[in-house]
């Protein structure tokens, strides 16, 4: 697994060095990503092109409840059309931890489990300065294989699912 996490970082490393400059809207950001799962997010530029994001969220159904932690690496790239001068879209992966809780008293109890995952990331973001707002709105989609177990015993890769993302600039 390592030549395989190693030839990653390196080929994310040649795109960020060979992306065209184009300046951001913001350097920080914190917001909300509203999806699978809803989350708390903080958004980083390292440089003009590359972002570096860390999110927290939670979700639950028919028992099941799950936190989880997720962290990225995002290449962006401006998309030009006229009248859009902050629109962008990136690519890039991350991983994630979720901790997952199951409570069924007719099946006899509580049960707990942990995963990890392996994320990509392909999206659009859009900066409104143009209309003096200190926000951005981006979409994205966030497919995810899991490693090892997945929600008490089961492995399986997940679509992910679209997450609508609200974030304030903060410088």
């Amino acid at each position: 697994m390592k030549p395989l996490f190693r030839s990653i970082l390196l080929f994310l490393g040649l795109m960020a060095v060979s992306a065209i400059a184009h300046g951001q809207v913001y350097k920080t950001s914190v917001g909300l990503r509203l999806g699978y799962p809803s989350a708390v997010s903080l958004k980083h530029f390292l440089n003009e092109r590359v972002a570096a994001e860390v999110y927290a969220g939670t979700r639950g159904w028919y028992g099941y409840r799950y936190l989880n932690v997720s962290g990225a690496l995002q290449l962006h790239k401006p998309l030009e059309f006229e009248g859009l001068e902050n629109l962008q879209w990136y690519f890039g992966g991350g991983a994630t931890v979720y901790f997952w809780t199951y409570d069924r008293t007719i099946y006899g109890g509580t049960y707990a489990s942990s995963s990890i995952g392996l994320q990509g990331y392909l999206g659009l973001e859009y900066g409104l300065n143009e209309w003096d707002l200190p926000l951005s709105v981006s979409v994205d989609w966030v497919p995810t294989v899991y490693l090892g177990q997945y929600n008490f015993g089961f492995s399986r890769f997940g679509a992910g699912g679209g997450t609508l993302a609200i974030r304030y600039h903060l410088q």
